[in-house]
């Protein structure tokens, strides 16, 4: 599933290519694609056309499409395979295409939702007074938010009583990091994945938070990181910073730092890869 730098990347584009367009059609070639709006495709498309799109947004890992003055946003859901596309109107169809928009103008280009898996979809959504879809206004800041609150991201992860990683992905907790940022992020800290948080001094905690900014701001500058066609941007281009892992996927290759075989583990339906030498194990009970 895309992470923050992926989804932020398809913001962006959407950014200079959507917004303050107003929307002429909306194609519902798949049920599936709206099955999160419970009023079905039909409806789903009424109630676009004639709207205009305000300026995209994101929190964490979720991308949502305002509709100018209606307090209402469309919030796409990428799942593992989703993809959000600009291409011209004249453009072949893709062969997972599921959803098409159009619009009023003479731009010459349309918006296209494409999913091979059909694990995400679009959904229409009341927003909070804050500007979130109301589906998602549990969902934390995350890392890159100028408004996130490192004193109480500290305490919370202190008072979680888990271990390191599970705390990094928790939504609730700071939002956008995923398998492979956290692995990136615990292996510049030289953090375990299996580290108590309850352990994580306050100086330590922080460090890690950096290296959190620092990893998904360096894949946000080449793109994101695509493994496989899935994960494009809104003009179909791959991100590159796969070339710059240091954990993620490198089991058995040489870490950067000292040479030790990367490992990887199986962890809660992933993997976790690591360095066993400068990423030490918890001792048991700690």
């Amino acid at each position: 599933m895309p992470e923050l730098p992926e989804v932020e990347v398809v913001r962006r584009g959407l950014e200079r290519w959507v917004a303050g367009r107003r929307i002429a059609d909306v194609e519902v070639l798949h049920p599936r694609a709206v099955r999160r709006h419970p009023a079905g495709g039909a409806d789903f498309g009424a109630r676009l056309v004639g709207e205009t799109l305000g300026v995209p947004q994101r929190r964490g890992k979720y991308l949502w499409l305002p509709l100018e003055g209606r307090g209402l946003s469309v919030l796409g859901h990428l799942g593992m395979s989703g993809q959000l596309l600009v291409q011209p109107e004249r453009a072949p169809a893709e062969k997972h295409l599921r959803i098409r928009i159009r619009f009023d103008d003479a731009a010459g280009t349309e918006l296209r939702f494409v999913d091979q898996r059909t694990f995400g979809g679009l959904s229409l959504h009341e927003n909070t007074p804050d500007g979130l879809p109301d589906v998602i206004a549990h969902i934390a800041r995350d890392p890159l938010d100028p408004l996130f609150d490192e004193t109480a991201y500290h305490l919370a992860l202190r008072a979680k009583r888990s271990t390191v990683k599970r705390a990094l992905l928790d939504q609730s907790l700071i939002s956008g990091v995923g398998n492979i940022y956290a692995d990136e992020a615990l292996w510049r800290a030289r953090l375990h994945y299996e580290r108590p948080t309850a352990t994580l001094t306050r100086p330590r905690s922080a460090e890690l938070l950096g290296h959190v900014r620092d990893v998904m701001n360096a894949a946000l500058a080449v793109g994101g990181t695509s493994f496989d066609s899935l994960y494009v941007n809104v003009n179909g281009e791959s991100g590159y910073f796969d070339r710059s892992l240091d954990a993620y996927g490198r089991e058995d290759e040489p870490c950067h730092r000292c040479g030790t075989p990367i490992r990887r583990r199986p962890w809660m339906n992933r993997s976790s890869y690591f360095c066993p030498r400068c990423q030490r194990a918890p001792r048991p009970g700690a």
